[in-house]
């Protein structure tokens, strides 16, 4: 079988029912002492393209994407570690806008690993601590669906041939995990992404995208292509977060649009769930 059969979730899953891996069902990785690590990888042609970007966009984003992974896990960034390969060509002042970029958010690079590539290529691995992480296995039939900020940015910036500026909702993460019963971001899309946490809970998900607010410029099928990186929670209490939803008795999501039933597609990794070839 191939990874393109197999989808992200189906090697996941084979990777822990041969004891590979363990417990990687979440958006990071919890240890002990309360210490949360994830990390996610951007690659040149697959992730960003240059000509759509600026050096420090580019590792602002290389960072965002990682602490929203902290985010769903409510916790508070403490440190960044960060592999670069790049091109022997590439002039040292844009690996240090790169840099810049990468620390722009306020967390501090303190290692990682330099290398020559191909490509581009920029591996981030982001440390924080957290008193509670959600998870994405507890939501309960009842809870509202929330989400905290408008969605479709992304794929809004790619038709437009550019790329969106990710959000970075830690103090909105940190106050959704205190009652949160399941929470992750929005990277692969909002049905995808939903689906994750259908899945994983034992639930049904019933979203109504009449109330979902989408970003300047966006369309709702702009909520397939992914990449939002806003939070999406399964709690009790709204906190005053807009609510989209809510779950149910059931599996699976069912999305729509003033009533009626609407499908909305999503990004597999080893798929091309844009079309193979697509830029993610």
């Amino acid at each position: 079988m191939r990874l393109s059969e197999a989808g992200e979730l189906g090697l996941l899953a084979e990777l822990e029912r041969r004891g590979l891996a363990r417990r990687i069902e979440d958006d990071a990785a919890q240890l002990g002492g309360g210490l949360v690590v994830t990390q996610d990888a951007l690659i040149e042609d697959v992730h960003f393209r240059l000509a759509w970007t600026s050096y420090r966009e580019l590792g602002f984003r290389a960072a965002a994407v990682n602490l929203s992974d902290l985010a769903a896990s409510g916790a508070e960034p403490e440190a960044l570690l960060v592999t670069l390969g790049a091109p022997a060509e590439t002039e040292l002042d844009d690996v240090l806008e790169l840099y810049e970029g990468l620390n722009e958010p306020g967390v501090p690079v303190v290692g990682g690993d330099t290398t020559g590539a191909q490509l581009l290529t920029l591996s981030v691995t982001a440390l924080g601590r957290s008193e509670r992480v959600p998870g994405r296995s507890g939501a309960r039939p009842g809870d509202a669906l929330v989400v905290t900020g408008p969605l479709g940015a992304a794929g809004a910036a790619f038709r437009q041939e550019r790329h969106a500026r990710p959000p970075v909702r830690l103090e909105e993460g940190r106050r959704l995990a205190a009652v949160a019963h399941a929470m992750l971001d929005i990277s692969d899309g909002l049905a995808v992404d939903a689906g994750h946490l259908a899945a994983r809970s034992g639930c049904k998900v019933e979203i109504e995208l009449e109330r979902v607010l989408l970003a300047e410029g966006a369309t709702v099928e702009d909520l397939g292509f992914g990449e939002d990186y806003e939070l999406l929670a399964a709690t009790p209490d709204a906190l005053g977060f807009a609510e989209i939803g809510r779950c149910a008795e059931g599996s699976g999501v069912e999305i729509r649009l003033r009533g009626e039933p609407v499908a909305l597609t999503g990004w597999e990794h080893f798929g091309g769930g844009r079309g193979a070839g697509d830029l993610r």
